[in-house]
């Protein structure tokens, strides 16, 4: 590999590592939860309330006007939680992109579709999920505690942990769009 490429291939590495920093310095910090056995968890399908005792899942892609993703749904966990587990069991599917396959998230329940063109300010847009999704239409990652405001994930799914009581949303935007879980 030439010198150029390596060197193009390194600020593409820092571009993609700096933006998730950027994304997890806008938010408050997590608590670390302690170690825990295995929790026992169930997805419940009826309509989520808010006596959710276990984890409030919201997928909300209103913004794409492609309600196919729309959910909400209270997974009943009694331990923290990984947000991939949770999403697994809330029946929720994520795609990541080809270059970050599990740190990022580029379609959830198939939005938007690989054909979709997604209307933004510059005109239409299709996402291909190969690399970092466009900076004007994405989904983000959102944690909210049971008594406080939503906040930007300081993890990826894989490694973030959420606990009984607090609500987990997907939240697509496009141009900024929401700024933020209404929910």
């Amino acid at each position: 590999m030439t010198f150029s490429k390596l060197r193009t291939a390194a600020a593409t590495s820092l571009a993609a590592a700096g933006l998730l920093m950027t994304l997890a310095a806008c938010s408050t910090p997590a608590a670390t939860p302690p170690s825990s056995p295995a929790p026992e968890t169930t997805a419940s399908s009826s309509a989520v309330s808010e006596n959710c005792t276990g984890v409030k899942v919201i997928v909300d892609s209103a913004a794409l006007k492609q309600d196919a993703a729309n959910k909400s749904v209270c997974v009943d966990v009694d331990a923290p939680t990984t947000a991939a587990k949770v999403l697994e069991l809330a029946d929720v599917k994520t795609e990541g992109t080809t270059q970050y396959p599990t740190e990022l998230v580029c379609r959830v329940n198939g939005v938007p579709a690989v054909d979709f063109d997604i209307t933004h300010k510059g005109g239409t847009y299709r996402e291909e999920c190969g690399k970092m999704p466009a900076a004007f239409a994405y989904w983000s990652i959102w944690v909210k505690p049971a008594a406080g405001d939503w906040a930007y994930a300081q993890e990826g799914l894989a490694t973030q942990q959420v606990k009984p009581g607090e609500s987990l949303e997907l939240l697509f935007a496009v141009d900024g769009a929401p700024a933020a879980p209404t929910a």
